[in-house]
């Protein structure tokens, strides 16, 4: 039986699509502030502006010209053809693992595609912008609409799941990722304490955590993550 892969994505992947990184010096935390818009205190504060911000978000993301790049299709092209299970565990918001046809997607900051009620909890598809009056679509409830996405200071979803995962796994990349952001920049010390895997990063530059890594591969990821795709199920790893 084939071994397992994880497949872990950060905003380095969706860069190349057009959409914004957070952490490049040029990247959205440096035009705003993260105590603003991104955690559970900035929305009980003043929910118009995180409405706002992640409104412009959403409505760049459903742009015509935002579209998956070859980065996305070959991850997809590995799900299909590899024989054994390969998850996709992404950091991004985005949708465009999805469509570039993965159909195996952990987003564990959450999905900027989707709201969630804070009164009953459903989590609903959303394209639309959002605003305080916003009535939840399951209970009926104004104002408790939120985006479905992880801000700082509330637990990443799907650990267990993943971290299962990493545990059973034969190898795991890492593509797109600036190393800094914890939980995710942990996981190639949770597989290489385990010592039966391989562990890759594909990046443009090296991250802070490349060290970490048994083979590091670094270019656009839309080159790299290809060629790398096409060696694994020629040759495997």
């Amino acid at each position: 039986m084939a071994e397992s892969i994880v497949i872990l994505t950060g905003a380095g992947i969706s860069k190349e699509s057009g959409l914004d990184t957070f952490r490049d010096a040029d990247g959205i935390w440096s035009r705003v502030r993260i105590e603003d818009v991104a955690t559970p205190q900035a929305f009980r504060d003043n929910p118009l502006r995180v409405h706002d911000f992640y409104n412009a978000r959403r409505q760049q993301l459903l742009e015509s010209n935002i579209q998956p790049n070859p980065a996305h299709l070959a991850l997809a092209r590995l799900q299909r053809d590899w024989p054994g299970e390969v998850l996709l565990v992404t950091q991004n918001i985005d949708d465009l693992h999805e469509r570039g046809g993965s159909a195996s997607v952990l987003h564990m900051h959450g999905e900027l595609l989707k709201a969630r009620c804070t009164h009953c909890h459903v989590v609903a598809e959303w394209r639309a912008p959002l605003s305080v009056g916003t009535a939840c679509p399951s209970c009926g409830h104004a104002a408790g609409l939120r985006p479905h996405v992880v801000w700082f200071g509330e637990m990443p979803l799907e650990m267990e799941r993943i971290y299962t995962a990493l545990d059973a796994c034969g190898l795991f990349v890492s593509i797109g990722t600036s190393g800094n952001v914890y939980p995710a920049a942990g996981f190639v010390d949770e597989v290489s304490r385990r010592g039966h895997a391989h562990t890759v990063e594909l990046n443009l530059e090296p991250s802070s955590g490349t060290d970490l890594f048994d083979e590091a591969i670094h270019g656009p990821a839309s080159e790299i993550a290809p060629a790398f795709v096409e060696r694994v199920l020629t040759s495997g790893w």
